[in-house]
């Protein structure tokens, strides 16, 4: 063999074992971790360009090479994969054609006011669209007697942090969640609701209004107990919250008359009792505070005068429109309108 033949083949044999040695030592050079999602349906070419998309045109061209001389196949890769820095294209590679998915974490949050929200955010955890959570949402509640309405599912549903696949369907994560909230619907808590004279559902609706009405949780038993008595009492409501929500509107600073007048089975100041449904997702501890509200006789309450986020409360008409007008003096003098 010629000395030239010889001299070429070792170039060649080195640019290969050089390239081979960048391809293998490749690393993800990000400072942040990033989500790689195959959609059902996936072609070879469509997972290609996913790489390149979500890992950068280089590192994900990279990973692209060794899952297809990993035998990487589109419907088993079909899944979402948690891509670190640091993490070697081999080990990406490997981990997609594998089919290893890295789970989702979903924390339920009590800013969630409406179904809307719920599956909004879901959507953006799993590989479904928020239309088709909702059909999930509503074909799994529809067979629970727990629930008498759509206005209620919201009521399904309690913050924590859950964990699923990206690829489960929309029905196992209502009926994981529903597990969730059925847990902790214990015996205990059903037996104090009874004695209220409320289902689990009511509780949790007036825990939405109470969580609603103040950010101070020591504030939230006294609160819960007012609203318990106006019930007693057969009084309206008349909380401010549940005017927001029937407006849509819940950035409002400053409830006023016109407010006052929307018309919806959500505005406790036109309607007796309780609400549809709750007006956002509570917290575990406010719902626990309805239970567990201590006995007074407190029927009126109004935001103190200071604004620190507290309440002044009264027995009587006549002291609660003498702390309404503290209170307005006060919007007025801000100009809070």
């Amino acid at each position: 063999m010629k000395r030239w033949t010889i001299l070429g083949l070792v170039v060649i044999v080195a640019i290969v074992a050089i390239t081979s040695i960048v391809i293998l030592t490749a690393k993800f050079e990000e400072e942040q971790a990033v989500r790689l999602n195959i959609p059902q349906g996936a072609t070879s070419e469509s997972v290609r360009d996913s790489m390149r998309i979500s890992l950068g045109e280089s590192f994900g061209s990279t990973v692209y090479r060794l899952w297809s001389l990993a035998a990487g196949n589109a419907a088993k890769s079909h899944g979402s994969y948690l891509i670190e820095p640091g993490m070697s294209a081999l080990t990406a590679a490997r981990r997609v054609a594998g089919g290893q998915q890295t789970p989702v974490r979903v924390t339920i949050g009590t800013g969630w006011r409406t179904l809307d929200d719920l599956t909004k955010r879901l959507s953006k955890k799993i590989e479904a669209s928020p239309a088709r959570i909702k059909q999930a949402v509503s074909a799994v509640l529809a067979n629970d007697s727990t629930y008498s309405s759509p206005e209620q599912y919201t009521a399904a549903f309690v913050p924590d942090t859950y964990e699923f696949y990206w690829t489960d369907s929309p029905e196992y994560v209502v009926n994981k969640l529903l597990q969730e909230r059925n847990k902790f619907w214990n015996s205990d808590r059903l037996r104090k609701a009874k004695k209220l004279g409320l289902t689990s559902v009511e509780v949790t609706t007036l825990a939405s209004i109470v969580e609603e009405e103040s950010n101070k949780k020591d504030e939230h038993p006294m609160i819960a107990r007012l609203y318990m008595n106006r019930l007693d009492k057969g009084m309206r409501l008349q909380a401010d919250p549940t005017v927001k929500f029937a407006t849509g509107n819940f950035g409002l600073r400053r409830i006023t008359g016109k407010h006052l007048k929307t018309k919806s089975p959500y505005n406790t100041y036109l309607n007796t009792g309780l609400p549809p449904g709750p007006i956002r997702i509570p917290q575990k501890s406010t719902i626990d505070a309805v239970l567990n509200a201590p006995q007074h006789d407190y029927i009126y309450m109004c935001a103190k005068s200071d604004f620190s986020g507290r309440h002044d409360f009264a027995t009587t008409y006549a002291q609660h429109k003498r702390n309404a007008k503290r209170y307005v003096s006060q919007l007025n003098k801000r100009g809070i309108r």
